[in-house]
């Protein structure tokens, strides 16, 4: 075992650089979506001032109903700070801050993902990437194009992408995820424990893995499904890129709570997003253009390195696990 130990600190040096810079790229992308919003032109006759009262949800209802004057701008701010709350708090718990558990797995090769949310977030991210682009590989082969909604402004489709994650976060994990744990694990019914187990499912004694993973399974599917079913959709090509989202959140959900599987959902929309449009507004093109950018392309690269990196950890520990168990027997 003093083999492994060795081979999981020499891998820790180069895997800790990879995530500061993923974690340095989400930090950069608040104060490039600000401006994006409010000092672009991405908008061309729509700014930050068009009104909330203008936008439907993605099944065609009315977003707000009220005369009162709210604008695009107002709610992306609400969201802009509540996204950068979430972020602080992933940044300093749940028990170490994420520099103190990146120099624990420099020093020791210890990659204990479960000390911090943003080692989490950074580490099934580039998971999350990784499969996306094997998926979208797979099917290219196979001539199945996956094709975005078609946005008729592109502020529009910035705060829409923006706001997503909370949406989809809210009913597909916490509602049909999360109160099914509760109800299928917990062993009390009180009001605070309830709202506990939703905020970090792994609250609870779940005795019974396979019932919780069927559900993750299931509601990714679901999950995968809404993209190409509600409202103005994706192409088919979506669901399979979708569901296995769906269920990387689900699980990540499960494992470290709504923070991670939120923040996740957010570095997907608006994290990318961010900087196709900023790539645009610099450089004059449009953001079809923008996403074959260098830039955007050694975003990817990055990510994908990330997630070729975690994925080989992970198999990694699995291995010298099961060896180390075996020596016990």
């Amino acid at each position: 075992m003093q083999n492994s130990n060795r081979i999981f600190q020499a891998l820790g040096i180069p895997y800790t650089a990879l995530l500061s810079v993923v974690f340095g790229l989400l930090l950069a992308s608040f104060p490039i979506g600000i401006f994006v919003v409010f000092d672009s032109n991405i908008g061309n006759d729509i700014n930050f001032d068009y009104p909330i009262t203008h936008l439907t949800l993605f099944d065609g209802t009315a977003l707000y109903q009220s005369d009162i004057g709210i604008s695009i701008g107002d709610v992306f701010v609400i969201l802009w700070i509540f996204y950068a709350i979430l972020f602080a708090i992933s940044i300093l718990g749940p028990k170490h801050g994420f520099f103190k558990s990146l120099s624990s797995t420099i020093s020791f090769g210890k990659f204990d993902y479960e000390s911090n949310y943003m080692i989490g977030i950074t580490k099934w991210l580039s998971i999350l990437v990784l499969i996306s682009i094997l998926i979208n590989f797979v099917q290219e082969e196979f001539d199945i194009v996956t094709v975005p909604p078609l946005g008729d402004n592109d502020l529009i489709q910035f705060f829409y992408v923006s706001l997503a994650p909370l949406i989809e976060e809210f009913g597909f994990r916490l509602i049909l995820i999360g109160i099914p744990l509760f109800a299928l694990y917990s062993s009390r019914s009180s009001l605070t424990y309830f709202v506990k187990c939703l905020w970090n499912p792994n609250t609870l004694n779940i005795y019974d893995s396979k019932k919780a993973l069927f559900l993750i399974v299931f509601v990714g599917v679901l999950f995968g499904f809404a993209h190409i079913a509600l409202g103005d959709s994706w192409s088919e090509g979506k669901f399979a890129q979708a569901a296995a989202g769906g269920i990387i959140l689900g699980w990540v959900y499960l494992r470290y709570g709504f923070v991670a599987s939120l923040l996740i959902h957010w570095a997907t929309n608006y994290f990318v997003f961010s900087y196709a449009y900023f790539i645009s507004q610099i450089n004059l093109i449009s953001v079809e253009n923008a996403f074959s950018h260098s830039l955007m392309s050694s975003l990817e690269l990055l990510l994908l390195l990330s997630g070729i990196s975690s994925v080989s950890i992970l198999i990694a520990r699995k291995f010298f696990s099961e060896q180390k168990s075996d020596l016990q027997i």
